[in-house]
């Protein structure tokens, strides 16, 4: 009689436990890093200098806009990471983290750790990116 292998369906509440102690240490440096960039933004804004010269005004103007649109790009992207951390944490509660959306298996492991937030095992995200 042959022995068959169950597979986990999902992660146990103590490995819950320890993904959710990694999200929430992310998610706290996140937030830091997009509090320096809001910070960043509006100190961009008010340079408190009068320039002399209308040239360099002009050259000033286009590097403050060229900042002040990067700035802006890295603050929406470190939003899009919070809300997809915070939305990691809301699986962990419910008792669907770590189970991939695609394939309904469960995420590995070191990928989880890696890439906290991902609702895609490395089979899936690849066949995605095809």
């Amino acid at each position: 009689m042959a022995v068959k292998k169950v597979s986990k369906t999902r992660y146990s509440d103590k490995e819950l436990k320890e993904f959710e102690a990694i999200i929430l240490s992310k998610l706290g440096k996140a937030n830091n890093e997009l509090q320096q960039l809001k910070n960043s933004l509006s100190r961009s804004n008010d340079t408190g200098t009068d320039a002399t010269s209308g040239t360099l005004k002009v050259l000033e103007d286009g590097a403050d806009t060229i900042e002040k649109e990067n700035l802006s790009q890295l603050a929406a992207r470190q939003q899009k990471f919070i809300t997809n951390l915070e939305n990691a944490l809301i699986r962990i509660k419910n008792g669907t983290y770590g189970i991939c959306i695609k394939t309904g298996k469960l995420i590995d492991k070191k990928r989880l750790r890696a890439v906290p937030h991902t609702t895609l095992s490395i089979k899936a995200k690849l066949e995605q990116s095809k």
